[in-house]
């Protein structure tokens, strides 16, 4: 047998081809993989300056929901008529919304360190000056002071921690933040209440002084990332944080006001929803054309990001949600006071207590992808347990419902962060931690609105059936009513049968008030579970976690 000879053409390219295949794959991520490799390991210092910072990031969570319990004695106190009194959390709420996307510029042009201990000795000072306060006019500037010092507090904790931490540390760091956000927000309304059973109300704000200015003292101490950028006050756009304050401001007081008022049928409320809307097309024109933006959006290019920043925003509607509806059904219809109610609400944060351990293992050995998944469908399974409520629904009837979603969301949080957080580059981090805190902020501003709409008109179209039911004509109706009114007769002079019709039509209320709620958390348990179709499009997390 003869060999053919090779042309010269099929000799070079076998030539390149074993070039090729010699040549060694280059570095899956050298920048990342650099970075990881030259941080050094955490010390003591960045640890206590990390603690220091998350008990700052605490306070300022926890002071949205403090006052809640405590409205009716700050109402009392300031001379307020019941409509003007929720301005004391209201005010909160917009301040915190509009500071936290600005948060990111402020840390660039300040550094993380002074921004940080500036708004900590701000939100110390505001809360001073809110016990202070004599009327609802100080109140509100003084809430509304504090509510910006929180909202810059609130962002600076992660990339502090994505500087400082890699490794298994990482997630060790971020199961105990999310334990700190979801605690807070659960354990508000419960401090604000004892504190104000116990002494007054002015000490939900005198609580914050010694903790506050310990706060500021250490990271001043401890915490030194970068360093100021007074290049960017040359072109600093006031023009975008005018747009972005009207455009979050008014969106914040229609969603919050929006359900007490009516929604557009109000006057106010309509005249904020026009001006937002105006002011978010020419927000989102400035930051796209403006060379210096206040808030730099190009974080949404990145898949991952807006993925995770839209998981964020689910689990903050599940979060606020539930934190609201639970409490909200057991003072209206079990009549708990608020340490009963406390005492309820609790096991949720005890179930996330227990779980933080594990969380951060899982963390480490487990797809975040996976783990989210997790997450999703646990919220979901137990807001499909907890629509089961009655009007004898109390604590144990509630005790596995809120196991569950204390563990869901200890699955929930540290995926969400780290799939958002954990593929942005380092010059990006600031302005996407401002945002991705800004989109959970949303999702519970939007997802109470949303549930103030919907239980007026599903308390109203369960009334409506009920009442079809309630017929006189009824001969079992009929019997109802004699027989209370029996039972009235030696108690109640006058007029027993109309004493049975009123117990009859308060049963009645409390029952369309039981089924209303199950709406409620059965919508948002079907939320979670269309959380789950998105799923796929996540990338692999670039993993920081890796030993």
């Amino acid at each position: 047998m003869t060999w053919a000879p090779i042309s010269p053409l099929r000799r070079a390219r076998i030539a390149r081809r074993a070039e090729v295949a010699i040549q060694p794959k280059p570095a899956a991520e050298p920048a990342r993989a650099a970075v990881v490799a030259t941080t050094p390991a955490p010390t003591l210092r960045d640890w206590l300056g990390v603690l220091a910072m998350v008990v700052g990031l605490f306070m300022a969570i926890m002071d949205v929901q403090i006052v809640t319990s405590s409205l009716t004695q700050i109402q009392g106190g300031l001379s307020a008529s019941p409509d003007e009194i929720s301005w004391v959390q209201t005010s909160y709420l917009i301040a915190d919304v509009v500071m936290v996307p600005l948060s990111g510029t402020l840390s660039r042009l300040l550094s993380t360190r002074v921004l940080f201990v500036t708004a900590a000795l701000g939100f110390t000072g505001a809360s001073a000056l809110c016990a202070t306060a004599t009327s609802l006019g100080q109140m509100i500037v003084y809430r509304a002071m504090q509510g910006f010092s929180g909202g810059a507090m609130m962002p600076l904790v992660f990339p502090v921690i994505y500087t400082k931490f890699r490794m298994p540390q990482l997630a060790t760091v971020m199961v105990l933040i999310s334990l700190i956000l979801n605690m807070s927000s659960t354990l508000g309304p419960t401090i604000g209440g004892f504190l104000t059973d116990t002494w007054s109300w002015h000490w939900l704000f005198l609580v914050n002084l010694a903790p506050g200015i310990a706060v500021a003292v250490t990271v001043w101490l401890l915490v030194d990332i970068d360093k100021p950028e007074l290049s960017l006050l040359r072109h600093f756009d006031l023009t975008g944080l005018m747009l972005m304050a009207l455009f979050l401001g008014c969106l914040q007081y229609a969603l919050q006001e929006g359900p007490r008022w009516d929604w557009l049928s109000d006057d106010t409320i309509r005249a904020a929803v026009v001006v937002s809307s105006i002011a978010s097309v020419f927000f989102f024109w400035r930051v796209l054309t403006y060379h210096q933006p206040i808030v730099d959006l190009r974080a949404f290019t990145n898949r991952n990001f807006a993925l995770g920043s839209f998981y964020t925003f689910v689990v903050g509607t599940g979060m606020y949600g539930t934190t609201y509806l639970i409490p909200l059904f057991l003072a209206q219809v079990r009549g708990f006071s608020s340490l009963q109610i406390g005492e309820t609400v609790v096991v949720a944060g005890l179930a996330q207590m227990a779980m933080s351990p594990f969380s951060a293992h899982l963390a480490r050995k487990m797809d975040l992808r996976l783990m989210l998944s997790c997450g999703i469908g646990l919220f979901a399974v137990s807001m499909y347990l907890t629509a089961g409520l009655t009007n004898q629904t109390g604590f144990w009837e509630l005790l596995v419902p809120q196991a569950v979603r204390g563990v869901a969301l200890m699955f929930c949080y540290v995926p969400a962060n780290m799939i958002a957080l954990g593929s942005l580059p380092q010059d990006m981090m600031k302005n996407g931690a401002g945002l991705y805190n800004l989109m959970r902020d949303l999702g519970g501003a939007i997802g109470l609105a949303s549930i103030g709409a919907i239980m007026n008109a599903r308390l109203h179209f369960h009334w409506n059936r009920l009442i079809e039911d309630i017929n006189p004509a009824r001969q079992i109706v009929q019997q109802f009513l004699d027989a209370h009114a029996n039972r009235f007769e030696a108690l109640i002079p006058g007029d027993p049968g109309r004493a049975a019709v009123k117990l009859l039509s308060s049963m009645a209320q409390r029952e369309a008030l039981v089924l209303t709620y199950n709406d409620l958390l059965l919508l948002l348990g079907a939320l979670f579970v269309c959380g789950l179709l998105l799923l796929p499009l996540v990338r692999r997390p670039r993993s920081l976690l890796v030993h």
